[in-house]
């Protein structure tokens, strides 16, 4: 980065006269943790790159720390066709599954501690989460803010008097801020996500300077990828919608020049769960911002496709995608720890077309979840229901068989697009949704969140009649094609074909030209062709040109 970009990204966020100050001290934080952190000499992404997206506590048996169990169970069933693993928080925490973090430099001693993931580093790429919009209320910096002790009383957004706050983009229908009696009055504290994640004060360098280092420290401990949890709702201005500010993305530029200069091997990975014209601003210029974005666009658009039987949409959004650097690309997934999100698709697919995967969605005994809209109504924010069930009502009396079928086939378009597969946990081991945790939290995102034993787990994967075992054996297969052709390198091109709206093709091309691959996927249950090529329904066909 030039160092007169530097200075006015400086001064964009903290003013001329606090800009010269932080830039030497950001320089300090950099020279400090420049040879500290262990370099990764040969980084570039392939085709062999892949990530689960795990708990710490996934999988658990008594008396092992879960994050020694989960390593355990990842080297047996996951190594040689997943490389990475992307291990959801696992700091002291007090909610929303690990995303109210209490301390961001510990390990919640119930997973483990930093050797346990120190060594999972060495058998995986690792992605470990920045949670840097927020940190609890249960946590010292919060308990020192109430004290009102330097320098915690300036580390969280306080409201005075009563401003206008109408413009305010809300991800929950929740409160956005939360009184707190401290030990200066009370205050109103911004509450983004629940009164029990209180939002950082970016106007204030000191924090950002706190976080920089807190990543730093990961970096120091494997990670190889930084995500950036809720970035798109980091700076807040009064008057404004607080979303998308150009602040956010200057921080994130920041934090671009931090890891380029001490540990350029790091990858940055935005998370914002928004409309994919405004995701896909993350990007930068292609090289001062994330590297990765979750293309959080494909999810619903998949469904959609095998909901409907017709591709043509997916096609059509998929034929327009763009990647401004060869540093650039997405992380393709169709679930995750959250639900399905419906701000990405919004302007990609009608009305009409979002509420039929709406009902959809409750027909198969998924749930919804909603945000607050800034003149104060309440519309649909996420579908919360486990892919498989999405894709297969679990009360239709199909065979396993078809519905494997059906589930392996959306993965297959995930896996053969342009970009770095994401595959969660519950999609590779074949799970089904879980009421029982909706029933016991009364939290609409537990349904495609429950934790296993191990022997259980296991009990049920060494079954090959097992509807898990069958899907794991489909992954590795899919995955160990996948693996083996540089056509599915992240930067290989991408040509959308038209071969009707129930065979959705893309042919590959590798970045030398010398492999190419294309991919067929018949999306209906019916038997389907399109000129020389017969599919079976949900036929895969990944075909060596």
């Amino acid at each position: 980065m030039e160092p007169v970009v530097f200075d006015k990204l400086l001064i964009t966020l903290f003013g001329p006269e606090c800009a010269k100050q932080v830039g030497s001290r950001i320089a300090d934080l950099v020279k400090y943790y420049r040879g500290r952190i262990p370099i990764q000499s040969e980084n570039s992404l392939t085709e062999k790159d892949s990530i689960l997206i795990t708990y710490g506590d996934q999988v658990k048996e008594y008396g092992t720390p879960h994050l020694r169990t989960l390593e355990k169970f990842c080297k047996k069933y996951i190594e040689g066709k997943v490389n990475s693993l992307h291990i959801l928080p696992f700091f002291p925490w007090s909610s929303d599954d690990g995303f109210s973090v209490k301390d961001f430099r510990q390990v919640d001693p119930a997973l483990g501690n930093w050797a346990d993931i120190d060594n999972l580093g060495r058998s995986f790429r690792l992605m470990i989460d920045g949670v840097i919009n927020h940190a609890s209320v249960q946590g010292e910096w919060f308990k020192a803010f109430l004290r009102n002790e330097k320098p915690y009383r300036d580390y969280f957004l306080v409201v005075n008097n009563d401003p206008n706050l109408s413009m305010v983009v809300r991800p929950r229908a929740l409160p956005l801020l939360t009184e707190f009696q401290t030990a200066a009055g009370l205050r109103k504290v911004w509450t983004t996500f629940s009164a029990d994640q209180a939002d950082l004060n970016y106007h204030n360098p000191e924090v950002l300077l706190e976080i920089m280092d807190i990543l730093l420290l990961y970096a120091k401990h494997g990670a190889q990828f930084i995500r950036l949890d809720a970035i798109a709702y980091l700076w807040k201005e009064i008057g404004t919608s607080c979303i998308n500010l150009p602040q956010a993305h200057a921080v994130i530029q920041l934090l671009r020049f931090v890891f380029d200069e001490a540990a350029p091997h790091i990858r940055l990975i935005t998370e914002t769960n928004i409309p994919h014209k405004d995701n896909i601003s993350y990007f930068g210029n292609g090289k001062n911002e994330a590297q990765l974005i979750y293309n959080f666009a494909l999810p619903p658009l998949i469904l959609h496709t095998f909901l409907t039987g017709n591709c043509r949409a997916l096609a059509k959004w998929a034929g327009n995608l763009e990647y401004p650097s060869s540093e650039a690309t997405f992380i393709n997934f169709l679930a995750s720890h959250d639900g399905i999100g419906l701000n990405p698709v919004r302007g990609i697919l009608s009305q009409k077309e979002i509420d039929y995967l709406i009902d959809q969605t409750k027909h198969h005994g998924g749930l919804i979840s909603y945000k607050e809209n800034p003149d104060g109504t309440s519309s649909f924010y996420e579908m919360n229901i486990n892919y498989f069930d999405a894709l297969s009502n679990p009360a239709c009396n199909e065979s396993d068989q078809l519905q494997i079928d059906r589930f392996m086939a959306a993965h297959a378009i995930m896996l053969s697009l342009r970009g770095v597969p994401g595959i969660y946990f519950h999609s590779f081991f074949g799970s089904r949704g879980w009421k029982e945790g909706v029933r016991l939290t009364h939290q609409n995102r537990q349904i495609n969140r429950q934790k296993f034993e191990r022997a259980e787990l296991e009990k049920e994967l060494n079954d090959p009649l097992s509807l898990r075992s069958q899907v794991v054996m489909r992954f590795n297969q899919l995955l160990g094609q996948r693996n083996g052709s540089s056509a599915f390198h992240p930067q290989a091109s991408q040509e959308i074909l038209d071969m009707g709206s129930h065979i959705f093709a893309v042919l590959r091309k590798s970045p030398d030209g010398r492999s190419s691959i294309l991919c067929l996927q018949n999306i209906t249950s019916q038997t389907r062709s399109s000129g020389k090529y017969i599919l079976q329904p949900y036929q895969t066909l990944w075909i060596e040109k």
